[in-house]
């Protein structure tokens, strides 16, 4: 368990101690009501990224994740935390498609009304999720009761065109929450003729545009990039690592591509010396990310806590 939080915290954290010893063994939608009077909106955030058509538990023999993973045990997870928790959020950051026979004989249509299930409300695109062209993207869209966001991909004279939106803004008990998306460059990873005339453009220019809106802007009090650029390479390379080093006006980075497990959000500092941070949680849908976010209407200050969840049997 990390927790991490903005500058001058410290009243703040003393209402939520405060809360906390009120309420001591008492449920947590109590507890919730509880911040609430004293001013505080409690939201959690859970994500995954880099799925890859893992419908189902890895088998038991697989020599490093036996029995872990699998669609329901998530949809479970998930439906336990909504139960407890009143203002959730539910990302995924692409590749969604691709890895299974599932993809092979659905062609995403299953993937995506598992999602819908789930109760996921925005996603960005991985390269994958273009193995089968723009035009199952398309076709499979009415299955997703969720909508995909992307900054830095121009989409003129392409099907796509004006369907997806740089940006999402989303309100939660009086907290204003943008979220944004970002893609890794598609040629060389995905063949022309599948993604046509999408274009891809700078993705710091566009992170550092879009953040601007949201957060100075449109007045978003948390700033979310949905990032498929890759946790961090060796080579010179744009990654998340670079991205909340060189802008600014991101709270955080929920990043994919590259499976990095990270088994809590990594602290940097941006470009205008304030932090910023990264997280990620492997692929398959072995793990699911967790941070809650609490925020105080009083002071304007922001604190949280994050975790990740392996999914296997024994959690639901």
């Amino acid at each position: 368990m990390a927790e991490y939080s903005t500058q001058n915290r410290r009243e703040f954290l003393r209402y939520m101690l405060g809360a906390a010893a009120v309420y001591g063994g008492a449920s947590k939608m109590l507890a919730n009501e509880i911040l609430l009077d004293k001013g505080i909106s409690k939201l959690t955030i859970l994500y995954t990224n880099d799925v890859h058509s893992r419908i189902e538990p890895f088998p038991d023999n697989d020599p490093k994740f036996g029995n872990q993973g699998g669609a329901a045990r998530r949809a479970a997870i998930i439906k336990r935390i909504r139960r407890e928790e009143k203002n959730v959020l539910l990302l995924d950051t692409g590749d969604i498609f691709q890895g299974t026979p599932y993809f092979n004989f659905y062609a995403g249509e299953l993937e995506f009304k598992l999602m819908s299930e789930m109760g996921y409300d925005l996603s960005t695109f991985g390269n994958h999720d273009f193995d089968l062209g723009v035009d199952n993207i398309i076709k499979q869209m009415p299955n997703a009761k969720f909508e995909f966001v992307n900054a830095n991909y121009s989409f003129k004279d392409s099907p796509l065109e004006g369907r997806i939106n740089p940006y999402k803004i989303i309100k939660k008990d009086g907290v204003k929450i943008g979220v944004f998306g970002l893609g890794i460059e598609l040629q060389g990873l995905v063949e022309k003729k599948n993604y046509g005339n999408i274009q891809y453009n700078d993705p710091i220019e566009a992170a550092k545009k879009t953040a601007a809106i949201l957060k100075n802007d449109k007045k978003c009090d948390y700033v979310i990039c949905l990032s498929h650029l890759g946790y961090n390479y060796t080579e010179k390379k744009v990654s998340d690592t670079i991205l909340s080093e060189q802008t600014q006006d991101i709270d955080l980075i929920i990043g994919g591509h590259t499976h990095t497990f990270l088994d809590e959000p990594k602290l940097k500092t941006n470009a205008a010396n304030k932090p910023v941070y990264v997280t990620q949680v492997g692929w398959a849908g072995i793990w699911l990310g967790r941070i809650d976010v609490m925020f105080s209407k009083n002071t304007e200050q922001k604190t949280a806590t994050a975790s990740v969840i392996t999914v296997h049997e024994h959690i639901g």
